[in-house]
């Protein structure tokens, strides 16, 4: 409390004033009553040389008379006020105190010559004869038309100087008790001033710290109650603000986090304000060490800065793109970055919004390799039939072998194509949001047998041995039993086309921990690492070549994986060259669905 900087600075001038104030009163009452009392000494040693000189004037036109000392020594004798009687010439005549014969010249005295000349003479000085501080007051005694004569009277100021001391004693004690009761009120009214301003400034301090909870108390109608009315108010009112602040950015940052797309914001001086988890995601940039960072420091690609320094450079909308090169492929990201302003319309900095097209740019990749595919895969059979058939038309004498030779090749490349259509159709199916409306439970080995007895004879004409693992007990899924059988027909197929003469081809069903897994294993030619992650795209054929020899579409694999998806499973590849390949296909059982 008493450390308060305020109430001793305003308890400071407080002193001051009061001590100055004191001071001056002091001094001037002292001044006025040692004048008022030195003017009464005066007047009543003025009224004195009158009655004197009235008494002088008749000794002084005659001859002196031995009874004037003796009448002037009385007369002294019963006051404490000494009279002096001079004649024109200075010469002491008379005197209450002293003997005239012993006495000096009184003609060059400050008093004398004052009323000589001026008609009244007044003096303060050291008396040599009484060895004492003397106040004197000199009258002309007038006689006959001139002047015969001078009257002193003098009072020493020894007893006038002992009233004036005490009488500024008096005035000191009372000024100096004066002053200690008006610094312990003036402490007290300035303490009533500043109690409410420290706590003012503690609740000041508490709003600075967040603390939006603290409230200035105080029932004083004056102007520090108002003011303690208005901060309260401003902290109600910044309270609801803060809040409302708090909320938008707690909307805002739940926004711009929960956003796919990439969020960066820089000052005017490329420093990282604001970055989102999918900028930091995408860019692989730690978030909280890279604000305050330069962007070109927080980022090596370069694309960023170019086109945030752009946007603010041009000042307009700049779009561009970014490929960043990652460990299993490139990524591709768009950018979109925009100027910021500020309420002034100054420039403030630039965002950039970073959009991940990878998979946009992947799925325009396939869709323009599935375009050239089907465009391929339906051109050649169709020009195989024109060709065969235009031969025909234009050769009227073909012989029935060649003529039969050809309607046989007409016939294959016809089935070709309603392979291939019917196979587009099944994709079609499956990708459809009605894949899963006719879903019902029905035993897996069902369509595993079916598709193994229709397949068997394929087996046998190349000498392959089928061996099939089945459990005893069903094996119940919820799904569709033809798209399932097809599967099987696709996996095991592909097993036979491309397991060698004199090889097996194992397939495995099993219904455990809440799977059915299906395991399809050839003795093949087995699939490169390169290619196992791209085996299930429409038309990809690891060897083209071969598979059309063998009538492939390219479609098998991803009717495989597309059956497996629609029905909430999954499926995988394990293969090596030349040692054979292992897919496997999981559906939920059931009663897990």
């Amino acid at each position: 409390m008493f450390r308060t900087r305020y109430l001793w600075k305003l308890y400071a001038g407080y002193v001051v004033i009061i001590v100055l104030t004191t001071a001056i009163i002091g001094v001037t009452v002292s001044q006025r009553i040692e004048r008022n009392t030195l003017g009464e000494v005066e007047r009543s040693l003025d009224s004195q040389a009158v009655l004197l000189r009235e008494l002088s004037v008749l000794f002084m036109e005659g001859p002196v008379d031995t009874t004037f000392q003796k009448r002037i020594l009385a007369l002294g004798a019963r006051t404490t006020t000494r009279y002096t009687v001079i004649g024109a010439d200075g010469v002491v005549v008379a005197d209450s105190q002293k003997n005239p014969e012993i006495m000096d010249n009184h003609g060059r005295r400050p008093e004398v010559m004052a009323a000589l000349a001026k008609g009244r003479g007044v003096a303060t000085r050291y008396s040599r004869t009484l060895e004492e501080d003397m106040m004197y007051l000199a009258l002309p005694i007038e006689g006959r038309g001139t002047t015969v004569g001078i009257v002193r009277t003098a009072i020493p100021l020894t007893a006038v100087s002992l009233q004036l001391e005490q009488a500024r004693t008096v005035v000191i004690l009372v000024a100096v008790g004066a002053t200690l009761l008006a610094l312990l009120i003036g402490f007290f009214v300035a303490r009533r001033v500043t109690r409410p301003i420290e706590r003012m400034t503690a609740v000041a301090r508490a709003i600075a710290g967040g603390d939006y909870d603290q409230v200035v108390r105080t029932q004083r109608i004056d102007e520090i109650g108002s003011l303690a009315d208005a901060l309260n108010t401003m902290t109600i009112q910044l309270r609801d603000q803060f809040q409302t602040i708090m909320n938008d950015r707690n909307k805002m940052a739940a926004i711009l986090s929960g956003m796919v797309e990439g969020v960066i914001a820089i000052d005017t001086g490329d420093r990282i304000v604001h970055i989102n988890n999918a900028a930091e995601r995408i860019l692989s940039m730690p978030g909280e060490e890279s604000i305050g960072r330069r962007i070109w420091e927080a980022t090596r690609v370069r694309e960023v800065s170019e086109a945030l320094n752009g946007a603010m450079r041009d000042r307009h909308v700049t779009i561009g793109e970014a490929r960043i090169a990652m460990p299993q492929q490139e990524q591709v990201v768009q950018l979109i970055a925009t100027p910021l302003w500020d309420a002034n319309e100054t420039m403030a900095g630039a965002l950039v919004v970073l959009h991940d097209v990878s998979e946009l740019r992947r799925l325009e990749t396939i869709r323009r390799d599935f375009i050239a595919n089907i465009s391929h895969e339906i051109k050649t059979p169709l020009a195989a039939i024109r060709g065969l058939v235009e031969t025909m038309i234009d050769d009227k004498e073909m012989d029935p072998e060649t003529h039969d030779r050809f309607l046989e090749k007409v016939c294959t490349q016809s089935n070709r194509l309603t392979t291939l259509v019917s196979d587009l159709l099944t994709i079609s199916r499956l990708e459809s949001d009605d894949a899963t409306r006719d879903f019902q439970p029905f035993d897996m080995r069902e369509p595993l047998s079916e598709s193994i007895r229709a397949l068997r004879s394929a087996a046998d004409s190349k000498q392959i041995t089928l061996e099939i693992t089945m459990p005893e007990k069903p094996v119940e899924i919820a799904g569709d039993p033809e798209a399932v059988r097809e599967l099987v027909d696709n996996l095991v197929g592909n097993a036979v086309k491309y397991t060698p003469s004199g090889n097996r081809v194992k397939v495995t069903l099993t219904g455990v921990d809440g799977w059915a897994t299906l395991d399809v294993e050839d003795d093949g030619i087995g699939i490169a690492p390169t290619d196992q992650g791209r085996v299930f795209e429409r038309f990809y054929r690891v060897d083209k070549a071969r598979s059309r020899e063998l009538g492939g579409t390219g479609l098998g694999l991803s009717i495989v994986k597309n059956v497996a998806l629609s029905h909430g499973g999954n499926v995988s590849l394990r293969s090596a060259l030349g040692k054979g390949s292992v897919f496997r296909v999981q559906f939920p059982l059931a009663d897990e669905v």
